[in-house]
């Protein structure tokens, strides 16, 4: 398994659930130039992956001024982070996190999920739970890890 900085995002793209795709391909233009995207490859293929946002996210525009009070904090917000459902339940989604996490030992990370059935994952890879935020009714988790160097 390898773990890298991944240029061609829209290949990564076209893994996403459709719905996720439609939430980042339209902006991708405005975002690519301060959003990285790290994947897990076996055999040159994606296993899974993330963006790793230095601004706010079109997904967070609803809640920009939380958004940037994490940035500004220099925190950078982990989003569409995606394991391919064939490949679950082999700690990809962990494997992914440490080596962001390894790769970057002195950055602190955020982000937010709908998937609330997903705390117990974020907090065994030491997200701390913050906060809910509200979009259109629906309820997410604010998390933030804070690196030990960071």
């Amino acid at each position: 398994m390898t773990f890298k900085l991944f240029t061609e995002v829209p290949d990564f793209f076209k893994i996403l659930p459709k719905d996720w795709q439609e939430s980042i391909m339209p902006f991708w233009g405005t975002y690519k130039t301060t959003t990285k995207c790290y994947v897990l490859l076996e055999n040159n293929q994606i296993m899974a992956g993330g963006l790793v946002f230095s601004t706010c996210p079109p997904d967070m525009l609803y809640a920009e001024e939380e958004a940037n009070s994490w940035l500004q904090k220099g925190y950078l917000y982990l989003g569409f982070i995606y394991v391919l459902e064939e490949k679950r339940g082999r700690n990809l989604g962990s494997l992914w996190l440490n080596e962001l996490k390894t790769m970057h030992p002195k950055q602190n990370f955020w982000l937010t999920i709908e998937d609330l059935n997903l705390n117990a994952f974020y907090v065994k890879n030491g997200f701390n739970y913050i906060k809910s935020l509200y979009h259109d009714g629906v309820e997410e988790g604010l998390y933030v890890y804070k690196n030990i160097g960071g």
